[in-house]
């Protein structure tokens, strides 16, 4: 009796190891999906850095990690020169219907360029009948796109996405002359160091007052200006520039001197003006 009690105990002694193993080794296993989704996100926030000189500058873009592979191969990259006697005329693109009313936006320094973000929805364009949400709007000194092989002193874009998550860009030439007064409340909140937090800004903006009354515009298919420069942007940029005081393109210009990429070869493509 005692040797079959013996012999049962370490029976059941030994399948409790195994039962422990087997559970030791399913939390060992690998993560969930959830999990691992979660993991592939933090990757893709750890993006090598990049900016507008030196080592990590425009001409190493491309190199600098694989998600920036487009900056350097790429066929359709942006900015480009824009030679108005290369430009075609074209009665068949319809015009871009933009739909601004004023709203609230909070803006950030994002080491590149200080950029509105809108907290909103209300501020869109129709683009050949599809219509993209405002995002953002962010500057650039001196312009991104030249005309006639010339940079203007500054340039804004405005950035839209539709529902697919395709883009569609405004670009606004700025010269120097006179103040622009709806720019003020941006420029009396404007971060001159790399933010965090996203500062609000104290009152709407009406985008529709920063936009030219010449609304004259050529149109190209294009990238982004910045890492990862992803292409298959549409690209409407207005031949009338608007202005800014001095004192309002030097006070960004002491935060960021440069922050234009130089232009991309047109290849192929086609200028078209409307």
């Amino acid at each position: 009796m005692n040797k079959k009690l013996i012999l049962l105990f370490f029976t059941a002694f030994f399948a409790l190891v195994a039962c422990s193993q087997q559970t030791e080794n399913i939390t060992d296993s690998p993560e969930s999906d959830d999990e691992v989704q979660e993991e592939q996100e933090v990757d893709s926030e750890q993006l090598a850095h990049w900016s507008y000189e030196g080592e990590t500058g425009p001409e190493h873009w491309g190199n600098l990690d694989p998600s920036y592979a487009a900056c350097v191969d790429g066929s359709e990259q942006s900015p480009i020169n824009i030679e108005f006697s290369q430009v075609e005329a074209s009665e068949k693109l319809e015009n871009i219907e933009i739909q601004y009313q004023p709203a609230s936006f909070s803006l950030v320094n994002n080491g590149h360029t200080v950029q509105a973000n809108a907290t909103e929805k209300g501020n869109s364009i129709i683009a050949e009948d599809q219509e993209y949400q405002l995002v953002q709007f962010h500057f650039h000194t001196p312009s991104e796109h030249l005309f006639n092989g010339q940079h203007l002193d500054m340039e804004l874009h405005l950035v839209h996405q539709d529902s697919n998550g395709e883009l569609a860009v405004l670009g606004v030439m700025i010269q120097e002359g006179k103040e622009n007064e709806n720019l003020a409340a941006v420029w009396d909140d404007m971060p001159k160091e790399e933010t965090e937090n996203e500062v609000p800004i104290d009152e709407p903006i009406n985008l529709q007052n920063l936009l030219p009354e010449d609304q004259t515009s050529f149109h190209y298919n294009g990238s982004l200006t910045t890492p990862p420069c992803t292409e298959e942007v549409k690209w409407i940029i207005f031949e009338e520039p608007i202005e800014m005081s001095k004192e309002q393109i030097e006070a960004f210009q002491e935060i960021f001197e440069e922050n234009h990429r130089p232009v991309q070869p047109l290849n192929e493509r086609e200028v078209i003006n409307n």
